[in-house]
């Protein structure tokens, strides 16, 4: 869903007349919903049971996806994203949070590895799958065929995942904490998409004032959304998850902005686009079971830094695109951000798990999930910043060509920049091998 929809986007853009602010809203809705959701349904599912969460999810994300489907405008399309995201993440919070509790520390970076890589086949059967439906039946039967197999994906679970897996501690479940927690990242998310404008400035004051007050309540709530016990005097879990913040960051618009670029700039067909997308995605697939067993036996830290750093040298590529560039400059560009991106993630998420105690780990995998797409949506909504601010409120026509190029040049300067900052961040998080686990 997430990659085939990029390579759709400019296709979606004429059926509903969207200006370019407009259309990132698109991507920019499912992650902000997921992103505010995570952490709540993570500590749900630790309480009422993470199969039975992980199923409604699917069910949810299935019912929007055929919404969506039929959508009428973009103004319904956008909602039904957001509900879509919800729906995603009540899966995102569970999935490893379930593999976590079935495998013994060992085998742990072996098992996320595969998991990763079969992320990572998704990302890359999507811009091949989602250009030819768009080519041949169009944009909304990406939508459509998501229906089948999200209820094939339910049966699965219903039939094959036997047991249920919650936190022998459970608790209650903390509503004030959830409403101040959401509140605060729609603000300060929302505020960030809308700047240059005063009123975004407001909303990200009041954003962090308001995950202030979280953390403040947290510390007397009875039974906490977030058991801050996860982050103090731990520096593997922290940093590791300021690193999966930043490198989400600075990485996800990729595909948007390349999606339009060989769209807009290179004429390529949306089928054709989604040839060239994929070459990234199938590094990262190849390489992040590799990843995984490395980082069972070295320093996760060691493996994950030299991916954020294989990472910033594909975003420093980016930065010289033109009208002229090759498409082999961008094949190449894209295959080496695969390999950062796979050396990276796995023992990253690794290390996360490691670090936290077995009764959270729904909770943990939640946090590096909202850290995953916390950094998502502060990259769409950067790239939505550089639009409105370099291009306008307008569609991407030939005579705003120029101005777009302009845009996706500053977004990948300022992306490699943050990506150099997340080498600091992957080294800081010191040694993980040979501490007890937890």
């Amino acid at each position: 869903m997430a990659s085939s929809v990029n390579v759709a986007l400019p296709s979606i853009g004429r059926d509903f007349a969207m200006d370019a602010v407009a259309l990132s809203w698109v991507a920019t809705a499912y992650l902000l919903a997921a992103a505010m959701l995570l952490v709540p349904f993570g500590r749900w599912s630790d309480i009422a049971g993470r199969k039975k969460i992980f199923a409604a999810g699917m069910g949810l994300y299935s019912l929007a996806s055929l919404i969506i489907g039929f959508a009428p405008n973009g103004a319904v399309m956008i909602a039904a994203r957001a509900l879509q995201g919800a729906g995603a993440t009540m899966t995102f919070s569970t999935s490893m949070a379930v593999l976590m509790s079935v495998f013994h520390h060992g085998e742990r970076g072996r098992v996320i590895g595969i998991t990763t890589a079969a992320v990572y086949l998704g990302l890359s059967l999507g811009p091949t799958a989602g250009g030819l439906l768009t080519h041949y039946w169009g944009w909304r039967s990406i939508f459509f065929l998501n229906v089948p197999l999200g209820l094939f994906v339910l049966a699965i679970i219903l039939w094959k995942l036997k047991g249920e897996w919650s936190a022998t501690d459970s608790g209650g479940f903390d509503w004030p904490g959830t409403l101040l927690y959401s509140l605060a990242l729609l603000l300060m998310i929302y505020g960030f998409s809308v700047l240059p404008a005063a009123s975004g400035g407001v909303m990200i004051f009041l954003g962090i004032a308001g995950l202030a007050a979280f953390v403040k309540w947290e510390t007397i709530a009875r039974s906490p959304l977030l058991n801050l016990s996860l982050f103090r005097g731990n520096t593997t879990f922290v940093w590791s998850n300021v690193a999966a913040l930043i490198n989400y960051s600075a990485t996800f618009a990729v595909t948007f902005l390349l999606s339009l670029y060989l769209q807009y700039i290179k004429g390529l067909t949306p089928q054709s686009a989604g040839l060239v997308l994929v070459a990234q995605p199938i590094v990262m697939a190849a390489l992040s079971p590799i990843a995984g067993r490395l980082s069972d036996h070295h320093e996760p830290r060691l493996v994950a830094s030299i991916g954020m750093a294989l990472t910033m040298a594909g975003l420093l590529m980016l930065v010289f695109l033109g009208n002229q560039t090759p498409i082999a400059f961008v094949v190449a560009a894209l295959m080496v951000l695969g390999s950062g991106f796979g050396l990276f993630s796995s023992p990253n998420t690794n290390a996360v798990m490691d670090a936290a105690d077995k009764r959270y780990y729904g909770v943990a995998s939640a946090v590096v999930g909202t850290m995953r797409l916390t950094g998502q949506t502060l990259s769409m909504g950067t790239v939505m910043l550089i639009f409105a601010l370099v291009i306008g409120r307008v569609q991407i026509t030939p005579p705003s060509y120029p101005l777009f190029l302009h845009s996706v040049r500053i977004a990948f300067s300022l992306f490699t920049l943050l990506c150099a900052a997340g080498i600091v961040a992957s080294l800081a998080r010191g040694r993980t091998h040979g501490r007890a686990a937890s």
